[in-house]
């Protein structure tokens, strides 16, 4: 069952949203590094790589639906950080603006009684409860260790293990 044009807008605005999220965390990674952080980058470039991931999981989803999926205009998002403290906030203050925005893709899908997209509203409802669990935790344990050299070298290490994932999903 095709979309109707407002809900393929609304959809074709969270592709557009989540490669936003994909640059955010690639600027984010390369402000990390240049702390020479490589573990701490590593962790947000596989955080930006897996956002591409959730876009293109939109893609084919208007796809498979007889839509055409477009990716809008992008700025890319001026990220300034001088700790890793400002670098996790950013991605967290992203990561709950793309909640948001999942549910008011789910309230548009469900107000026009569209069904066919709830089981991949209800993945990336549960995923983005997960996305802001991991990166909160994140900042809370940066937070402890403030600016403590041996903390932060550790919590880079710790990061740097994340397992790699294709952008294919």
């Amino acid at each position: 069952m095709k979309l109707s044009a407002d809900l393929e807008k609304a959809f074709n605005d969270q592709i557009t949203l989540e490669f936003e999220a994909s640059i955010v965390y690639r600027q984010l990674a390369i402000e990390l590094d240049a702390m020479d952080l490589p573990g701490m980058a590593a962790w947000l470039r596989h955080q930006a790589d897996e956002e591409i991931v959730h876009a293109n999981k939109f893609i084919d989803h208007l796809l498979d639906r007889g839509n055409h999926p477009k990716i809008g205009s992008q700025m890319a998002p001026s990220v300034e950080v001088s700790t890793v403290l400002d670098a996790f906030e950013a991605a967290y203050a992203h990561e709950k603006k793309v909640s948001e925005s999942i549910r008011e893709l789910y309230r548009s899908a469900d107000s026009e009684g569209d069904l066919d997209s709830r089981p991949l509203l209800n993945w990336f409802l549960t995923e983005q409860i997960e996305e802001e669990a991991t990166v909160s935790e994140i900042v809370g344990r940066v937070e402890l260790i403030k600016d403590d050299g041996p903390g932060l070298l550790r919590l880079d290490e710790e990061l740097g293990q994340r397992p790699t994932r294709s952008t294919e999903g």
